[in-house]
């Protein structure tokens, strides 16, 4: 066992992250280090392992034996509770400059273990400019024992001054059976169901871990995958748009709920709520602001949740494509075979609906109302 067992797939980034983890261990000993810095970018799609494979990494990099997985160091770490380990994660659409100079002032103290203080930053690429100009400065000259591990989709997507002085760790999409076996062998999933979800999840762990073992995750799933066949008039294609909608906003109430509950009440009692309920004077403007980005975090897993079926909507017109140009290529969606069979049409207007659904992920990226983008797509849809 080791730190790196949960990275399915990913074995030149493992080797690269345990030369990194050596030459950490040899900089603190002063024995060299030259393959150690102090800033790394960790990018990738969704679902390959971006923060595992950093969590991993800082765990190495705290670990006696550069992340032996069994020691209370390396169990804290990946637990979330190593008092050397900053994970950042923004709730909302963005992360402002106003917190991010607050991470740089928390980044520099020293660490408690005398080893290392790590600063796990997931979707860093959602900082605001002014986030990242403060983030730049501190990235340009770390404390000597402060590392910065920065996750994004791709380099693109932080300024260049930010990449060019980050090590590049690049991970890949999994292999649908290695993500199978992952489910069968940790999660005790059955092959038959560990190999569909993974298929369905397009490499995505913990999507395919979730619609293995979440029955209500998998009908949304079928229900986004209906949806071309209920596109049959301008009435239906509306009516789709709007379902469509709605069960990413109900996905996301659900996985939220309980969070924000959690938050909330852990908030009242660090605050001194009475046996009655009551609040102490002076608390509502805490509680107001932990409101604040509960509701910013509930729009972007709205986002999140409405990507996710388009990216599922996409897979079943990627497999349509796939069958009509006759490719030796596995199905997504090989429960629908004979219906992708029946469907008809040509490989050019299935091409046109596959640019539809990427063109309204575009338009939710900009802001766009999510139903009003839907809508449109689902009219491009309809006619091809």
């Amino acid at each position: 066992m080791t730190v790196y067992d949960d990275l399915v797939g990913q074995g030149p980034v493992i080797e690269q992250l345990q030369s990194a983890a050596a030459a950490g261990a040899q900089a603190l000993t002063g024995e060299g280090g030259g393959g150690m810095t102090h800033a790394w970018l960790f990018t990738g799609p969704p679902g390959s392992g971006r923060s595992t494979a950093a969590r991993a990494f800082a765990a190495a990099l705290l670990c006696p034996d550069q992340g032996c997985g069994h020691c209370a160091s390396c169990h804290q770490v990946l637990s979330g509770t190593h008092a050397d380990v900053e994970v950042v994660r923004p709730a909302g659409l963005s992360y402002g400059v106003r917190e991010t100079r607050e991470l740089v002032l928390r980044a520099a103290s020293s660490p408690t273990g005398g080893r290392w203080r790590i600063v796990l930053f997931e979707d860093a690429d959602r900082s605001t400019e002014q986030a990242a100009n403060a983030l730049l400065k501190a990235i340009e000259e770390p404390p000597a024992r402060t590392v910065w591990l920065l996750c994004a989709p791709s380099p693109d997507d932080l300024v260049v001054t930010i990449r060019s002085r980050c090590r590049l760790v690049t991970l890949r999409t999994p292999p649908a059976h290695a993500v199978a076996d992952v489910l069968i062998r940790r999660d005790g999933i059955e092959p038959d169901v560990a190999a569909a979800a993974a298929r369905a999840a397009q490499g995505h762990v913990g999507r395919a871990k979730r619609l293995a073992t979440d029955e209500q995750a998998r009908r949304r799933r079928a229900e986004v995958l209906a949806v071309p066949g209920r596109l049959t008039g301008v009435g239906p294609a509306v009516g789709a748009a709007e379902a469509l909608v709605k069960a990413a906003e109900a996905e996301a109430k659900e996985l939220g709920a309980e969070k924000d509950a959690e938050e909330t009440a852990a908030l009242r009692q660090a605050l001194g709520e009475s046996a009655k309920g009551r609040m102490p004077r002076g608390t509502a403007g805490a509680l107001k602001e932990l409101e604040d980005r509960q509701k910013s975090r509930t729009t972007r897993m709205k986002r999140d949740a409405l990507d996710r079926a388009l990216l599922d909507l996409a897979s079943y017109y990627r497999d349509l494509l796939v069958m009509q140009l006759g490719a030796g290529v596995e199905l997504v969606n090989a429960e629908r075979a004979r219906e992708l069979r029946s469907a008809g049409g040509t490989p050019e207007a299935t091409l046109r609906r596959l640019e539809a659904i990427m063109e309204c992920r575009e338009r939710l990226e900009a802001n766009v109302n999510p139903l009003l983008a839907v809508e449109a797509m689902a009219m491009a849809l309809r006619t091809g």
